[in-house]
């Protein structure tokens, strides 16, 4: 029998890669800009509407889902998004100036800076209205890359769309309308979900109108799929497809108990197992970013693993649980607490740790400052170390900035930058002699990319200023006096210079 094979593949109108069974995204083209309409966060106090007691579970049949699909449909949107691709150099396409050329093709061929102009490319998703004055949530994949954003409503209402915030490590993101007294879909405590419970799904595929599918609860806390950094997925056998990312995984009260996001399959179609990020996540991230926007997450500073049979042998563990420490970062929160590699953490505040995915979530979780206590097994000793959780270093910023006429000033764009850390020298095998600002992403195709940079690099000097974080990389692009950039960068063991140059990139 073959085994299935799993790839990312996004779920929108682009052509699919059926390579035996895939796991399937619905998103966009991958550019890592923020779109012109994107903020820092509202600074708002956001309240959403919560509904946290637990579901009725009776035995008895149900023979219509139409009052739930009532009370949950007009809440669903349609968000269709626009974003170009890249230009072509017009040195691929010479003798395109003569004019019996411009005949047939007219704007299409090469503009001012001898590029030939690319077709727009659109994506379709959805998402789910959860506050009367706009607010919804989507996945991040819809929505990364856009230029332009569109809403439509169930009634046919259009909009268009400001992406307040969004967050690639959970695959959030949380957009806005200009409208009051909408209708709303109130969320769930998702950690009352049950296997078994009724579920239906509500969304957009393929572009066909809005659909209702309607199944169970297959799994919960499904992790390890390769699909994001923080996973906890709802498993459901509702029909999921392309387009319907971002839309609403609802139970038999019609709340909102998750976010569509992907599904596992050979053909490209739905075949039974699909994932939603459960609302409880969903709610945190979105807050983060509605009123800071970004996300700030607890960090220990501890590499972890899995107990496996033969770990757990060598441990002295009755039961294959809890989260192994494999090493302390110095100077980090779980060594100040005094962690030790070999230990073996059971509960962390409180909760009982099942495997390392899942300790790594609750710490994500976990407001930085907190003091929260841990219960280790040290040579076959438990004890409670007392840990004030730090705040996770190398949060991504993109190094854009827009003065206030909206005029963009900043250089670098489709470049993502963080700290770095311990876990990004040693994954990257960067000395510690070497500082800066850490390259996370570039966006394909980009004079960044041209001229270079891609993810590993560190950026050690931007025009001849040293670089020691994240925020100096960034401020030290903005307001720039021209489109051109000198960057020092180590790279494959060694320190080069290049040049960024953007003047010819409109």
């Amino acid at each position: 029998m073959n085994k299935m094979k799993m790839i990312l593949e996004e779920l929108r109108p682009l052509p699919v890669l059926a390579l035996g069974g895939a796991l399937l995204l619905a998103g966009s083209v991958l550019a890592f800009d923020k779109p012109s309409h994107e903020t820092g966060g509202t600074g708002k106090v956001l309240t959403l509407p919560m509904d946290e007691s637990s579901v009725s579970r009776t035995t008895e049949p149900t023979t219509s889902f139409a009052p739930i699909v009532k009370k949950v449909a007009p809440a669903v949107v349609k968000i269709v998004t626009t974003e170009k691709t890249a230009n072509m150099p017009e040195q691929q396409f010479p003798g395109l100036d003569d004019p019996f050329w411009r005949h047939f093709f007219g704007d299409q061929l090469p503009g001012p800076h001898g590029q030939l102009r690319a077709p727009r490319q659109h994506g379709l998703g959805s998402g789910v209205i959860v506050t009367k004055d706009g607010y919804i949530l989507t996945n991040n994949h819809v929505v990364d890359g856009a230029q332009e954003v569109t809403v439509t409503l169930q009634d046919g209402r259009e909009f268009t769309a400001k992406v307040i915030g969004r967050d690639p490590k959970s695959d959030i993101a949380v957009v806005k309308i200009n409208a009051e007294n909408l209708p709303v879909v109130p969320l769930a405590d998702s950690q009352k979900v049950q296997v078994g419970d009724v579920v239906l799904a509500v969304g957009n595929p393929f572009g066909v109108g809005q659909t209702v599918t309607h199944g169970i609860v297959s799994a919960t806390d499904r992790g390890g799929m390769g699909i994001e950094d923080y996973e906890d997925f709802i498993q459901t056998d509702a029909a999921i497809n392309p387009g319907n990312s971002g839309g609403a995984l609802v139970d038999m009260e019609g709340r909102l108990i998750g976010i569509n996001t992907a599904i596992l399959s050979r053909s490209g179609g739905n075949q039974g197992i699909g994932f939603a990020i459960p609302s409880d996540l969903a709610r945190t991230v979105m807050t983060s970013l509605v009123e800071s926007g970004h996300v700030t997450r607890g960090y220990l500073g501890i590499m972890i693993q899995d107990v496996t049979p033969s770990l757990a042998k060598e441990f002295n563990l009755h039961e294959r649980t809890g989260a192994l420490v494999g090493d302390v970062v110095a100077d980090g929160p779980a060594a100040k607490a005094g962690f030790k590699d070999g230990d073996v953490i059971l509960q962390f505040n409180g909760k009982n740790v099942h495997d390392s995915r899942q300790l790594r979530l609750t710490v994500a979780e976990t407001k930085p400052g907190s003091k929260v206590p841990v219960e280790i097994l040290r040579d076959g000793s438990a004890k409670t170390l007392e840990t004030t959780v730090g705040r996770l270093p190398g949060t991504e910023q993109v190094a854009e900035a827009n003065n206030p006429n909206g005029e963009d000033t900043g250089t670098l764009k489709g470049v993502a930058v963080s700290d770095l850390n311990s876990e990004a020298r040693q994954q990257y095998k960067i000395p510690h002699e070497v500082n800066g600002a850490l390259v996370t992403q570039v966006q394909p195709d980009s004079p960044a990319a041209e001229a270079g940079l891609k993810p590993g690099d560190v950026i050690e000097s931007i025009n001849r200023h040293r670089v020691q974080s994240a925020d100096e990389a960034v401020q030290l692009t903005q307001n720039a006096k021209d489109k051109r950039t000198l960057l020092r960068v180590w790279s494959n063991g060694g320190s080069h210079y290049t040049v960024v140059d953007e003047s010819q990139n409109g």
